[in-house]
């Protein structure tokens, strides 16, 4: 069963684009968890100076963020034509990230 539109109907194949767009969002802002955790325990421990970790969680949470970004942009476009789940889908990589960024910015301001 298919939940009801509203509004016009999106372009043929922007449901699977929102929907693989999402999926790798998700996929690489969590992958970039563990290099972070490792990097900054890296950072703190010792002196090293070469460290591989870090760079590489920025650059999975900069390529989580742009497949984020290319999945909330047709999601808000096209919201009244999609079905119930592509929105959610669609939108929550972007909210969370944007979630992310406050809680950060409010620890820095009170450490």
């Amino acid at each position: 069963m298919t939940a009801a539109r509203s509004g016009p109907t999106p372009p043929v194949g922007t449901n699977q684009r929102i929907r693989n767009r999402s999926i790798w969002a998700v996929a690489l802002l969590a992958a970039s968890v563990l290099p972070a955790i490792v990097g900054f325990g890296i950072a703190k421990a010792s002196a090293e100076t070469v460290n591989v970790a870090l760079p590489l969680a920025f650059l999975f949470w900069t390529i989580g963020f742009v497949a984020a970004f290319s999945a909330a942009l047709p999601t808000l476009r096209h919201w009244d034509g999609l079905p119930t789940e592509t929105r959610w889908m669609g939108a929550l990589p972007l909210l969370c990230i944007s979630l992310f960024i406050s809680a950060a910015m409010i620890v820095t301001a009170f450490h």
